[in-house]
């Protein structure tokens, strides 16, 4: 079934919000708030927006598909997978390199997976699209940090109920041994695992929208591989049907280049940027 319009939004999870403390709810075993592992500077205030623009312009959405980066404590990605020559725990937003892995600077925790962890990082800088960072324990399933933004999720709800249509739900980053910015593809695939692989049934689906509206968290990551992936494997092309919502995404702090550098790449390449404001469906 075509749906000529469709809005994508890139994890629009809790965990990736700089929510307020009035947002942070207690932990029901400790007390404590549940802050946001890996709060993106803005995101809290881009989902609001967001929320804001699906209340005035549900009517003319035809589908909605959210994506859900989903993962476990052991993930290649998280700081417990790692330690330093010393045997301690590598700390959060440290790069990793195949090289220094190899000099000893960094080693997986089980030595039985040194292999298969040298080989993705070889690929992965192969491709030359990111280097390997360990990021602090984040979007656990089942957990808070997992959930959609409250304003998101309720714009969402009342578009269901409105349409008396399903939001589509897509999970990336189950499998432990490899990143998933991508909504579409992991960064290095695993070949006996098809949900790595190229996601060839969302292509589909969202290859029958006239416009695709796309938003989420972050722009210097996962919005951003995401968006690539859509430019390179949409199977009608015709990147001039996407549009960025550039108001309703944000940079992790410290990779604010690459977001402008990939919105220029969009640009160039034909995919439309624009201010929620000024969309009217």
């Amino acid at each position: 079934m075509a749906h000529p319009v469709q809005l994508l939004v890139i994890d629009p999870q809790n965990d990736f919000c700089d929510l307020p403390t009035a947002w942070q709810p207690p932990h029901p075993l400790t007390g404590a708030r549940l802050a946001p592992a890996l709060p993106v500077a803005g995101a809290h205030a881009d989902m609001q927006r967001l929320a804001a623009w699906i209340s005035t312009q549900g009517a003319a959405i035809d589908a909605i598909t959210i994506t859900l980066d989903t993962h476990q404590r052991h993930d290649i990605a998280h700081p417990n997978f790692w330690c330093n020559a010393q045997g301690a725990e590598v700390a959060p937003f440290t790069p990793i390199t195949a090289s220094q892995v190899r000099a000893g600077t960094y080693r997986p925790r089980h030595a039985n997976s040194l292999p298969d962890v040298l080989a993705y990082l070889d690929a992965l800088e192969q491709q030359g699209r990111y280097t390997h960072m360990v990021w602090p324990v984040h979007c656990e399933i089942g957990h808070w940090g997992h959930n959609i933004h409250a304003s998101v999720a309720a714009a969402c709800g009342a578009w269901q109920i409105q349409h008396q249509r399903a939001v589509t739900h897509i999970l990336k980053g189950m499998n432990p041994a490899t990143e998933h910015y991508s909504a579409l593809q992991a960064e290095v695939p695993d070949a006996t695992d098809a949900h790595t692989q190229l996601n060839t049934h969302l292509l589909a689906a969202l290859d029958s929208a006239q416009v695709l509206l796309v938003a989420g968290e972050a722009s210097s990551h996962c919005v951003r591989a995401t968006t690539e992936h859509l430019v390179q494997h949409l199977p009608r092309q015709r990147p001039e049907r996407i549009v960025l919502l550039t108001d309703c995404m944000s940079p992790v702090t410290g990779f604010e280049a690459q977001h402008t550098a990939f919105l220029a790449e969009m640009q160039a390449r034909g995919v439309q940027l624009a201010c929620s404001s000024q969309i009217r469906l």
